[in-house]
């Protein structure tokens, strides 16, 4: 199955079948291939809260608007943003990138003052927005990468925030849960699966100049 025909296959599930578990392998390509996203400056301000164990995940179904998903799916991925981007955030990012790439640390100077320079430039709520977005090219990827394994998805913005980030002790000081992404293989009765895609034709939706 090529891209096009796993992402003609996709659609946002409604009701999964609980008696399939997603194996093992296909989780961790899926979050390996949301590692690789990409992410403004490199900084990744996020990190995944991976969601498997049947009572963990029953414990989260009040925090939805609509709890078919959650109580069906076979993994439950929680993308937290930071709020902010500190100092202490800033240095663990040079001295990984000085373990990895062996690049002495005075040679990456100007790059960290481009990235002082980004937030200084920018109010902390402009900051929190900017984490925010770079959780959703992070979505995306999981979303593509699921597809190609074959794994179905619904991503989720329908819970109750304080509710959720309650559930899993987030410390709502420094981060903040931006969306949700559920796993799992499709049940027969979900009849959205049978729906035909609806999008814009070519001509309203690509311009070339």
């Amino acid at each position: 199955m090529n891209y096009l025909e796993a992402l003609q296959q996709r659609y946002s599930v409604k009701k999964f079948d609980p008696n399939k578990i997603i194996p093992k392998e296909h989780v961790e390509n899926i979050l390996q291939a949301g590692k690789l996203s990409a992410s403004s400056l490199g900084l990744q301000p996020y990190r995944v809260i991976v969601v498997e164990s049947s009572e963990a995940k029953s414990k989260l179904v009040p925090a939805f608007y609509n709890p078919s998903q959650i109580s069906t799916c076979s993994h439950l991925l929680v993308i937290v943003s930071k709020k902010g981007i500190d100092e202490q955030y800033i240095n663990g990012y040079f001295r990984q990138i000085n373990e990895i790439r062996k690049t002495p640390l005075q040679q990456l100077e100007s790059f960290r003052k481009s990235i002082h320079t980004h937030i200084e430039n920018n109010s902390s709520a402009e900051i929190m927005n900017w984490n925010e977005k770079q959780g959703y090219i992070l979505l995306s990827n999981l979303m593509f990468a699921a597809a190609l394994e074959g794994v179905d998805t619904c991503p989720m913005e329908g819970f109750r925030q304080e509710i959720l980030e309650d559930l899993l002790d987030i410390d709502t000081d420094h981060e903040k849960i931006t969306v949700t992404l559920s796993l799992g293989f499709r049940s027969l009765d979900d009849d959205f699966q049978h729906m035909k895609k609806v999008r814009k034709n070519d001509d309203e939706m690509f311009n070339f100049i």
